[in-house]
């Protein structure tokens, strides 16, 4: 029995979903480049769901039942407002939310593939919903409710916001949740499948599959890359700062990436994204200070920035929380969740592999007083 550590290298299902194929990135088998640029998020939503993208009647009937399932169950928005919101993550804070949604859900247990569709739509509905509220209660605002005549990024920003957003805010959220939609079988994805393979229902594989992406190693990239800006300060700063951080052996986040070798496809949108936001705000330090920092480790370590890189940027340009970061990358990644969800459903087998004993062996029990 051979092994691969943390199985890397291992095909561990078939997919139809997304691929990763000489450092492309597909959804459907759709470039990552002309989703990001020409489709809305709903569309991508519903490609990744239905694996083809909807024609204008479909995706304004798509958008319209998204909008329509935002609002959450009173329980779940007085539940947010318990939690000591001082000390609280906001990943935790959204796996329990998440939770308790399934306990409002009259199809929680229903099996059937339009059950399991229509549980799918409600879930991506209200993670936005609950990031947003999540957001304004902890600073002592009271949550906003959807509009329904704006999409679905548009209407997370006037959530979080209380204002209807500019073009380019809408354009930037939109683009990051296209570009953080999917990514073949990472760990949060696998997890989900892992969990829905019992037959566990929908509720149960993504509250799993956020308790996966909590994790430090998945999720938050683009947090930690934000909080080390944040120490450098100032673009002077940025090269003797990345030094310091090499010569000690520590990791400079956002470059690099698992899977790619030459780069990760999705970056330079974002890198465009930030900026054009910074230039907006008279934040354009955090560009210039990304830039060089990328150009440094590309240089010396061939490493190329991923796209929590530059997301980082984008997110505070924003005026979004840091900590905040990772349940976005949520809202976004539950698209993902659900399409492989509904796929393992589709041909589903219990996912159980084996595990190479490498403990003490031929021992045997001395009785206890004998110890």
């Amino acid at each position: 029995m051979s092994t691969a550590k943390g199985l890397e290298g291992v095909i561990a299902t078939e997919s139809s979903i997304s691929s990763i194929i000489d450092d492309q990135l597909t959804y459907v088998g759709y470039k990552i480049d002309d989703l990001a640029e020409n489709s809305s998020f709903e569309e991508v939503v519903y490609l990744l769901w239905n694996k083809q993208l909807p024609n204008s009647e479909e995706l304004k009937s798509f958008k319209k039942e998204l909008i329509n399932n935002m609002e959450l169950p009173k329980e779940v928005l007085d539940h947010l407002k318990s939690y000591d919101l001082a000390t609280v993550h906001p990943m935790a804070a959204l796996r329990t939310a998440v939770s308790l949604l399934g306990l409002f859900d009259s199809e929680a247990d229903e099996m059937d593939q339009d059950a399991n569709v229509r549980k799918a739509i409600r879930l991506q509905a209200k993670i936005a919903t609950i990031v947003a509220a999540f957001a304004r209660i902890r600073n002592g605002k009271e949550p906003v409710a959807p509009k329904s005549n704006l999409g679905y990024a548009e209407n997370f920003l006037y959530m979080l916001n209380a204002e209807e957003p500019k073009d380019l805010e809408v354009e930037a959220i939109n683009k990051a949740l296209v570009l953080h939609a999917d990514h073949e079988l990472n760990a949060s994805t696998f997890t989900s499948r892992v969990c829905v393979a019992t037959l566990s229902d929908v509720y149960s594989g993504i509250t799993a599959a956020i308790g996966a992406l909590k994790g430090p190693l998945h999720g938050g990239a683009n947090e930690r890359v934000m909080k080390m800006l944040t120490e450098i300060g100032e673009v002077e700063n940025a090269i003797p700062y990345i030094k310091e951080k090499m010569a000690n052996k520590e990791k400079i986040m956002g470059m690099g990436h698992r899977v790619y070798r030459k780069g990760d496809p999705r970056a330079k949108h974002l890198k465009k994204m930030s900026k054009e936001l910074t230039e907006l705000t008279g934040q354009s330090k955090w560009y210039e200070m990304s830039v060089e920092i990328e150009d440094y480790i590309k240089n010396e370590k061939g490493l190329p920035a991923n796209v929590d890189f530059y997301s980082a940027s984008v997110y505070h340009s924003l005026g979004i929380e840091h900590d905040l970061f990772t349940p976005i990358f949520a809202m976004s990644r539950f698209s993902g969740w659900l399409a492989h969800i509904l796929e393992q459903y589709d041909n589903n087998r219990l996912i159980r592999p084996r595990a190479e004993y490498v403990g003490p062996k031929n021992q045997e029990y001395v009785p206890v007083e004998d110890r």
